[in-house]
């Protein structure tokens, strides 16, 4: 009768482990709302700047794709749109080279590994070994027949034991560090985006101060002129010796500020060198007058963003990772099954080890359940709902982020693209009156005090007017980073 309840019961729990086996305990995962409105503010605004903006809207930059909702086009080198060699042939040295990308991929392969750990969990665990040893019994052991012996022990067992996942604690584990590997995935392509935005805008800059810098190169030789001019006026007894001061002044003045473009661009060249993997020491960039025409970047739906943005896709993935947690932290409530089993062979003496004989072999169920913990299982569920909440609010968060962040830029090269037409028109007024208040110096009816303010305000309009040009570049950079850049 034993031996039929027994294989009553083992066969009973096989079933229950088999029926409860698709029992998942947890919150079904649906990705979190965010509040994204249909279109973007800056889509709406008009501001005609000049004739020509009545025109319709340029075709978006070659190697651009406009994004859309579930877009899966891979923008890729997104920065040859400004057509830059120099820029592309930097750009393209980031991703071998640039350590902090190394310490992501590694962390991604880590992450990925964690999913094959967890997995593992499935199936069941299988050992095998061997062992040989000699016990010898106390001789004051009564009514025992091997008292005061040597016994020799040969086994060679094998043992397996299986945990069925009946609440689907492991399935959710599983799903956990899935998400998890995924979101290690979007917070390296999030930082590979932010490395070449980065270097873009550096490489930029850096431009820009070339470009500053052959201003002033060009304005002292202009400087230089008007000092010799003057001086050869106050040698004719045309000029004063303040006149020839305040031309000198002008002179050494702007010739500190050239000087001065010096320090910030050695700071943006070092920083180019550590984003592309190289030395401070060992790099250069040579001084190159640049042309970039600003590229039409097309901004697209809002909604897009939430398959575009790297940032955005890592935090709604922890949000799924954390809502598998829940799971995690449920299925504790209820108890374990186990199955185990052991097979192999044992004998006391080696000769007889491989006979029939020496078999011996053991399975069995174990069902193990807590009845009290002081409510630790709460506790840890509690803690899985707060992590879940935080990272829902996380996520829309990232989602109003990157929102601002687009109409930021947007903003920002509207009103660039306003502020260069005056500036070019203050730019030729400033020219025209500098030219106007040398000739009349020349001709003695202005002090050369007229002339010195009119050389400041131009050399101040021309500066003005590349540095908007360089500030127009950032701001296209700065953009096509808010809208997701190259992530598939």
């Amino acid at each position: 009768m034993i031996p039929h309840l027994r294989r009553t019961f083992s066969i009973g729990v096989c079933a229950a482990a088999a029926l409860l086996s698709a029992c998942a305990i947890g919150p079904k995962y649906v990705r979190p709302d965010a509040d994204v409105p249909a279109a973007y503010k800056e889509d709406a605004v008009t501001a005609p700047i000049s004739p020509a903006a009545t025109t319709p809207q340029a075709p978006p930059a070659p190697g651009w794709i406009t994004a859309q909702p579930d877009d899966d086009t891979r923008r890729g080198s997104w920065w040859t749109v400004f057509g830059d060699e120099d820029l592309s042939a930097l750009e393209n040295r980031v991703d071998g080279s640039n350590q902090n990308l190394r310490v992501a991929l590694a962390q991604l392969r880590q992450a990925r590994a964690t999913v094959d750990i967890a997995r593992a969990s499935f199936f069941p665990t299988v050992a095998a070994g061997a062992a040989a040893d000699q016990s010898l019994t106390s001789a004051n052991i009564q009514y025992r027949g091997v008292a005061g012996h040597t016994l020799p022990d040969y086994a060679l067992p094998v043992s397996a034991s299986w945990e069925p996942d009946l609440w689907d604690k492991i399935g959710h584990s599983v799903d956990s560090a899935q998400t998890s590997a995924q979101a290690s995935l979007g917070d390296l392509e999030s930082l590979r985006l932010g490395l070449h935005a980065e270097l873009a805008t550096d490489y930029f800059n850096l431009r820009g101060l070339d470009a500053q810098k052959e201003l002033l190169d060009q304005t002292i030789v202009a400087y230089q002129q008007a000092l010799d001019l003057t001086n050869n006026r106050f040698r004719g007894g045309i000029a004063s010796q303040s006149d020839v001061a305040q031309a000198q002044t002008q002179l050494q003045m702007t010739q500190a500020q050239d000087i001065d473009l010096d320090v910030l661009r050695t700071q943006y060249e070092h920083a180019i060198a550590s984003l592309i993997g190289t030395p401070a020491s060992s790099f250069s960039l040579p001084a190159r007058r640049t042309q970039w025409s600003a590229p039409s970047v097309p901004a697209g739906l809002p909604s897009a963003l939430l398959q575009r943005r790297p940032d955005i896709a890592a935090a709604e993935r922890r949000v799924a990772a954390a809502n598998a947690q829940i799971g995690v932290a449920q299925a504790a409530f209820f108890p374990d099954l186990t199955l185990s089993g052991s097979v192999g062979l044992e004998t006391s003496k080696f000769a007889s080890l491989l006979s029939g004989p020496s078999l011996f072999w053991a399975i069995g169920p174990q069902l193990v359940g807590t009845l009290f913990d002081g409510g630790r299982r709460r506790a840890t569920v509690d803690q899985a709902r707060a992590q879940y909440e935080a990272g829902v609010a996380a996520y829309r968060q990232t989602v109003l982020s990157a929102l601002q962040e687009v109409e930021d830029n947007l903003a920002a090269v509207r009103i660039l693209q306003q502020e260069a037409v005056k500036q070019d028109d203050a730019t030729r007024s400033a020219e025209s009156s500098l030219q106007l208040a040398l000739n009349r110096y020349q001709t003695g009816t202005v002090g050369y005090l007229d002339v010195v303010y009119a050389q400041g305000i131009a050399l101040s309009n021309r500066r003005a007017q590349s540095d908007i040009a360089r500030r127009r570049a950032d701001s296209d950079v700065l953009l096509i980073k808010a809208l997701g850049g190259g992530w598939q």
